[in-house]
């Protein structure tokens, strides 16, 4: 009985393919091995200090969006108001 069944590709072929998947899984390895590897050399500081940092932070910077614990702020200083050009107007 024949054999019906044959590979479409020589086995050279398949060989090569084998080989560049071979190659792009390292590729991929290599790349995530090199960014934990960045991730790994990063400085970390304890959340205590970054809360601190944050508190110091928001305590210290003036919020024109949060006016009731900043008061009333005049528009001239107030960067979120629109501002007026004079009120003259050029028809033509």
């Amino acid at each position: 009985m024949p054999s019906g069944y044959s590979s479409r590709e020589d086995p050279g072929q398949m060989k090569k393919n084998k080989q560049s998947m071979a190659d792009l899984k390292l590729r991929r390895l290599t790349e995530l091995n090199s960014r934990l590897r960045e991730d790994l050399e990063r400085e970390r500081i304890p959340v205590s200090q970054a809360s601190k940092s944050i508190i110091s932070y928001a305590n210290n910077t003036k919020d024109f969006m949060v006016p009731s614990i900043w008061g009333g702020i005049p528009k001239g200083e107030d960067p979120y108001v629109v501002q007026t050009s004079g009120g003259c107007c050029t028809l033509m």
